[in-house]
């Protein structure tokens, strides 16, 4: 993932609040006034749990009302969010967006955005997120003259709680997609609730065992992670998995991510720290790396065969990560 800052996302706030002397607050919303005690819980926590009350009594409208509100508290922002999503109330992403917007509470990523200074609106940002990367990714795609649409079979490596996974389904449809990911709840998560297949990957490269060779390899942002011990292997490996025909294709912090981190790579263009936003796999497998395009060409060359990149794209993805294509003959 990524560490660029991103724009903040301004949204404005619905309700009134009002402190009262006695450590008591009130909610005024549409015909509906409570009182609650401030003194064991947190704001989100009221809000949270009058939203569960006002939904218990069939009051869609006013719950939705207070839970919109609750989703803009950060200690109970997943919590309602899942609430507006399951009731299908108004504010729900999946009205906007159309497609299933639930998130994993073991979800890294989104927790990259719960937590960042510039996120001011984490939900909003980390499913744009995802959608920006389907339409860099179809770009990518176009270039080399194979549309994501027409691509029978994807695999999504490293797919995490499927923050980009969400979007490829609804662009090919649970059947045309694979993830695959060391995590894994991630992987079951991915399985349950976007209704794709899916396998359990390794620490270990050479450990990990194929159901099937794919017309498409999308692995974004894990090449940006490895330490030289795994780079070139994992490299062989998911080259391994493609199709004949079919493409890999792969990020890298590249140069501007260097430059914007005020990284300095070694004589072979590399540099790893033992740092993350993930905090289910171990920072000396899992940290975070940036590689020049020498580095990444020559690696490439010695791995699979310089003939077999047909396409680079450099700060393609997010603005940040270089993009590369792998074709296999």
């Amino acid at each position: 993932m990524s560490r660029l800052q991103r724009a903040p996302v301004l949204r404005s706030r619905v309700g009134i609040f009002q402190l009262l002397p006695d450590n008591l607050w009130f909610l005024a919303h549409s015909n509906t006034m409570t009182v609650l005690p401030t003194s064991t819980s947190t704001l989100g926590q009221q809000l949270l749990r009058e939203g569960r009350e006002l939904l218990a009594r069939g009051d869609r409208e006013a719950a939705a009302q207070v839970l919109v509100r609750a989703r803009d508290e950060r200690d109970v922002v997943l919590a309602a969010h899942a609430l507006i999503e399951a009731n299908d109330l108004i504010g729900s992403f999946n009205n906007v967006m159309g497609l299933n917007c639930t998130i994993s509470e073991q979800d890294d990523i989104f927790g990259f955005f719960r937590s960042h200074h510039s996120s001011r609106n984490p939900l909003r940002d980390y499913l744009a997120d995802g959608w920006r990367t389907l339409s860099e990714l179809m770009l990518l795609l176009e270039a080399v003259d194979q549309p994501l649409l027409r691509t029978p079979r994807v695999l999504e490596f490293a797919s995490g709680h499927g923050r980009f996974t969400r979007h490829l389904v609804k662009a090919l449809g649970p059947s045309r997609v694979v993830v695959s990911d060391v995590v894994p709840n991630a992987v079951e998560f991915s399985r349950s609730t976007f209704g794709v297949d899916g396998f359990l990957s390794t620490s270990v490269p050479e450990s990990v065992q194929w159901p099937a060779r794919y017309d498409l390899v999308f692995v974004l942002s894990l090449f940006s992670h490895l330490p030289s011990a795994t780079w070139s292997r994992w490299l062989k490996v998911l080259y391994e998995a493609v199709a004949p025909g079919g493409l890999l294709v792969f990020s890298t912090h590249g140069i501007k991510a260097a430059d914007f981190d005020h990284v300095t790579l070694d004589e072979d263009g590399y540099f790893f720290a033992a740092s993350s936003e993930s905090t289910a796999i171990d920072e000396q497998e899992y940290g975070t790396t940036f590689t020049s395009e020498a580095f990444v060409l020559a690696r490439i060359a010695e791995t699979v065969g310089a003939d077999r990149l047909v396409h680079k794209a450099p700060v393609h993805f997010w603005n940040h990560q270089d993009a590369y294509v792998l074709r296999k003959p």
